[in-house]
Parts: structure tokens; sequence; C-alpha cells
């Protein structure tokens, strides 16, 4: 598997060093924009969050490598650009805009894109819709975001076997990169559409910051009825690296107890193909999920249910570690895989 890492940002990197434990996956070429090498294997080596690698990356002319990986370093505007006779797989994890008509032109086997596209041939979230997957119809992929990686699985659990009527979800989000360390202007996001947004001006480590979400967006790309009529959504982004949580509030059409979610869950968790789903029942806090690959934590000590009909639930998941870990997951599950380390 000759995977182009394209775009070597927080969740790129987090990609690159899951993939170095694991046999299966040969990252050969990164493209990047950044055109220092140096910097690039710098920041591969280092990390603020997640530590230091121990088999570090060394410039080799336009490459990096270590003991058991070496890798040519791109830094191309276009994927178009790039020759890509030696590629069987593209993971898009630079968050930009894209022409899904391009890419179907480009000679490789499958285009993963780490955000959610409607336009994609198809959006995934692992324990919702990865048996639709078929490499002879879907060629570009998305593997949806963060937040709804981690929400929809236990939406869908839910409405599966109570039917939500309707809910409302509030995301804690850590910070961006986009955002400011000190008070500034405006920010704007071409990728999502936005001009000027006056409250990411201002400082993320100093700050909550309320924003919109297109969390519940991102669901209804993969199931339709879970979408904006149905569920509100607002987040709010804190002063932390990572490890975000999703407060839930949903409205069912039949009758349930705490105990009986509870039991879902446990079922879930036992019988789950990937890694998906955990159930936490001790005093933690964000910290103590970082770099966990399950995305869907359950922390019933805040599972409550009221009059039989609203259940509140709260999700812990590694926006960072853990997304990246279910897109590796889903590459090794179209390919059918077996996941090595």
């Amino acid at each position: 598997m000759r995977i182009l890492l394209n775009g070597v940002g927080r969740i790129g990197k987090a990609i690159l060093r899951i993939t170095l434990t694991n046999k299966a996956f040969t990252i050969v070429a990164i493209n990047e924009l950044n055109p220092n090498i140096k910097s690039i294997a710098y920041s591969i080596n280092y990390d603020s969050t997640y530590g230091t690698i121990n088999d570090k990356f060394v410039i080799s002319g336009d490459c990096i490598e270590n003991s058991t990986r070496k890798i040519a370093i791109l830094n191309h505007t276009s994927l178009q650009e790039i020759n890509l006779q030696n590629i069987d797989v593209i993971i898009d994890a630079s968050g930009s805009k894209v022409d899904i008509k391009e890419l179907k032109q480009l000679p490789v086997k499958a285009i993963f894109l780490t955000h959610p596209n409607k336009d994609a041939d198809i959006n995934v979230i692992l324990g919702v819709n990865e048996k639709s997957l078929n490499l002879n119809v879907h060629k570009v992929i998305s593997t949806s975001s963060c937040n709804a990686t981690a929400l929809l699985p236990v939406l869908k659990l839910i409405d599966e076997s109570k039917k939500i009527e309707f809910g409302d979800i509030v995301t804690i989000h850590p910070f961006l990169n986009h955002q400011k360390v000190l008070d500034s202007g405006c920010i704007g996001n071409q990728n999502r559409g936005v001009e000027c947004n006056l409250e990411f001006g201002r400082s993320a480590t100093q700050n909550i910051i309320p924003s919109q979400t297109t969390t519940i967006e991102a669901c209804s790309y993969v199931i339709e009825h879970i979408n904006s009529n149905v569920i509100t959504s607002s987040s709010l982004r804190v002063p932390t690296s990572t490890v975000g949580a999703i407060s839930v509030t949903l409205f069912l059409k039949n009758s349930c107890s705490k105990e009986e979610i509870i039991n879902l869950c446990q079922a879930y968790e036992k019988n789950q193909q990937f890694d998906i789903l955990l159930n936490n029942h001790e005093p933690l806090v964000s910290s103590d999920f970082q770099a966990q690959r399950y995305t869907t934590i359950v922390d019933h000590r805040f599972t409550d249910v009221k009059v039989e009909k609203m259940l509140k639930l709260l999700i812990w998941y590694d926006n960072e570690w853990g997304y990246a870990s279910k897109v590796v997951d889903i590459v090794q599950k179209i390919f059918n895989i077996r996941r090595e380390s």
C-alpha cells in the first residue's frame, strides 16, 4: 500500500505517526506547501502534545528517512501536478477545498478526504456505514470530521433502538491553529466560506469562544434523516490542546431507562468490530483520553434519563489522534488489510 499524504498538519502528522508502527502501510511521499524540509522533519519528530518519536527522521536529499521509512517530500500546489505512477492511494489531510471531478481523474485507486464533503462518492464513519464502502463505486471517500466520527455511532445506536425525535448537541472543542494566542483582527476561513469571524480573532488561550459547528451537517451526509431539522447544534472552543467532548440531549419516541441505555452501550462495546465505542465510569478528565484510539467514549457518570423520554449523554474523543486512527482504519477496511504492528 503506497500512500501519498497530502498535507502534514495536525491530522496529517497524527496519521503519519500512527502508520509508522503499522506494517501494512507505507507512506512513500508527503506533499506539503511548506518548502522547508528541515521544518517538516522537525515537526514530525517533535510534538508538544504527543511527545517525541524515538526513531527520528533525518534529511536525505529531497527525502526524510529513519530506520524503517524513506519518504519523498514534494511541494506542489495541486495534486494534478504530481507524478502518481507509484502511488496507490492519496490521503488528503490538507483541509483545502477540492474539485471532486479533478480528483476522480487522478490515476490512483482511491482518494481519502479528512473532512466532510457532500460531493464525495461517500462519507464514511466507522460503526455507521462502513459496510457500504465499495471501490468499484467509490473513489473519492470522505472520512467525515472528528466531531461526527465521535457522535454518529451513538446516535445511530440510540435511534435504531429508541427512535430520536429531536435533540441538541454542544461540542466542547480544543483550539485550532487558525485561532490566535492574543486578541487580533477577525479571522476568515475560505475553506468554510467564512469571510470574517470576530470571535476567532480573540485570544484562544484566554477565552471560551462560542461558535457554530458543522457536526450535524456532516452527520447528515452519512445518515440523511439525522440533520439540522432534527438536532440543533453549537460549539464552544476551549483553551486545551486536544480531546473534545460533546454534550448530547435527545428526546426519544420510545421509553427507556438509564440502565437500559448503559446496557445498550456495553453490548455495543463488547460486540464491535473496530475500536469505536468505549464506556467510561471512572473519574477522568480530558487529558486522560489523550492519544485514545476509541472515538466514542461515553462517560456514564453523566448518562441520565428524565420522564423516560429525555436522554442526556457526554461523549469524549481525541479530535486529533483518535480521529486519525479512524482514517487509518477506514483505509485498511476498504482494502481488506489486517491491522499489523
